[in-house]
């Protein structure tokens, strides 16, 4: 696993998670994506009422990234919680939804360490590879 700040990055997605627009859920996700030259894409969940519409905190960051160029990534942190959760309190566990992860996979493979925030400067530590087994990716295609 490459080295990081696992505790900034998922600060950084707590932070992220003030600029969710989620007036149907109610549930605020935050998101950071550290890429390989050190820069640094949040992204927030973006509801629609027509629901499909409705775009992840985790592929927000990922297209971001993408859109200006980054195309390696070292480590994504994800928050999120109940809109009105006190981030400085606990937070639960919120691991990508299972499209956020494909989409990540296409880019970083099994190996990407994915930081889940729990608040109060805790956290926990898995790979995309752990959340989302026998993945299909580019190399199947060959």
């Amino acid at each position: 696993m490459t080295s990081f700040d696992a505790a900034a990055l998922a600060q950084a997605a707590i932070d992220a998670r003030q600029q969710a627009y989620v007036p149907y859920s109610h549930f605020a996700v935050g998101a950071a994506l550290l890429a390989e030259d050190g820069r640094v894409f949040t992204g927030c969940n973006v509801e629609n009422a027509a629901y499909s519409v409705t775009n992840c905190a985790e592929r927000t960051a990922l297209f971001k990234a993408v859109s200006e160029g980054a195309r390696t990534f070292r480590a994504l942190a994800v928050a999120g919680a109940p809109q009105d959760t006190d981030p400085a309190g606990h937070l639960p566990a919120c691991p990508p939804c299972g499209v956020c992860r494909q989409a990540l996979f296409e880019f970083t493979g099994p190996q990407l360490p994915v930081v889940l925030a729990l608040g109060g400067g805790a956290y926990e530590t898995h790979t995309l590879g752990e959340l989302l087994p026998h993945a299909f990716g580019p190399n199947d295609l060959l």
